[in-house]
């Protein structure tokens, strides 16, 4: 089994121009890592257009390409958007960058069983182009819909060519077992954000918050288990989700659970609310430059933290 990182790890130092691409891909190899997963979804202070990368222009990314394959990295493309267009500029990156495998999610604000029938359309469009590359797509549970949703759409897409992505943590939003929604999609599961969360208050509304892999309540060494045994992924992506802090998308008991116990039992916030509160995390710019400095310190030390727990599981389960 192959580790990774996904760029979303270090969101706040490309955020704050602490990091560009080339030195991801470095810091990746440093970390004595496996692959890269790159995220060309647009957010503050990124490209408006290509997310962590600068630009599409051949010669910019024929030395993206490189630098990973210099360092005999793997490397998997993050987007969103299903429609074809989205998806078609997406392969033509994943081909100049050498990716083989491509993450896409359902980009709505609510979740609406009607948005799915379009998505299935979407996707068989692009399926001939996929197959001609040799790409796998894969359609994430991102924090509005259930294992079920997921399985529904690759089921009905029908292709060796399209697939499943397991978020270790987003069915916590939607009120679902991290280990019940991984025993649903595993066999489909062609990709893999593995993470840590936990259950907590902002203000007086629970949400979902990140922490380093091994500090929350997701039984992150089934989920491991669960993928080796019953899944076709040979890469995990570690997407160090620390800080990050989400609000739960579904009403209580839309993916099973209903009571605060367990992986949903409330825990204390990671940072002192008094400094930043948990729905701040994603971008402590808004709150202060003391809050900057303080989560940019957790986000790179989460990172190693992650990265510890994940070989050491991988050299108990993978020998």
């Amino acid at each position: 089994m192959k580790l990774g990182l996904e760029t979303e790890a270090y969101h706040l130092l490309f955020q704050h121009r602490k990091m560009d691409i080339f030195d991801f891909i470095e810091q990746t190899w440093r970390l004595g890592l496996d692959g890269v997963e790159i995220n060309i979804i647009p957010d503050h202070n990124l490209n408006p257009e290509f997310g962590v990368l600068d630009s599409d222009d051949p010669v910019y990314l024929a030395r993206v390409k490189d630098a990973i394959q210099s360092r005999n990295l793997y490397c998997e493309l993050d987007t969103k958007r299903t429609d074809k267009a989205s998806l078609m500029k997406a392969i033509e990156i994943a081909i100049a960058i050498g990716a083989d495998v491509i993450r896409t999610y359902i980009p709505v604000d609510e979740f609406d069983p009607l948005n799915m029938e379009p998505v299935i359309e979407d996707i068989k469009q692009i399926i001939p182009t996929l197959k001609k590359h040799r790409i796998k797509l894969a359609l994430e549970n991102h924090e509005l819909e259930t294992a079920d949703d997921i399985v529904n759409i690759v089921k009905a897409v029908d292709s060796i060519w399209f697939g499943a992505h397991y978020d270790v943590g987003n069915s916590m939003m939607v009120w679902e077992e991290p280990v019940e929604a991984l025993k649903k999609m595993a066999p489909y599961t062609y990709c893999t954000h593995f993470k840590d969360h936990i259950v907590t208050m902002h203000n007086d509304e629970l949400v979902v918050c990140g922490v380093p892999i091994g500090e929350g309540s997701i039984d992150i060494e089934e989920c491991f288990l669960q993928l080796i045994e019953n899944s076709p992924v040979t890469r995990i992506n570690i997407e160090n989700c620390h800080p990050y802090c989400a609000p739960f998308t579904r009403e209580k008991g839309a993916g099973g659970v209903s009571e605060l116990t367990g992986t949903f039992e409330v825990k204390a916030p990671p940072f002192d609310p008094e400094l930043i509160k948990p729905m701040e995390y994603y971008y402590p710019h808004k709150i202060s430059q003391q809050a900057v400095e303080l989560l940019i310190d957790a986000q790179i030390e989460g990172v190693k933290r992650s990265v510890a727990v994940m070989k050491n599981l991988r050299n108990k389960y993978c020998k």
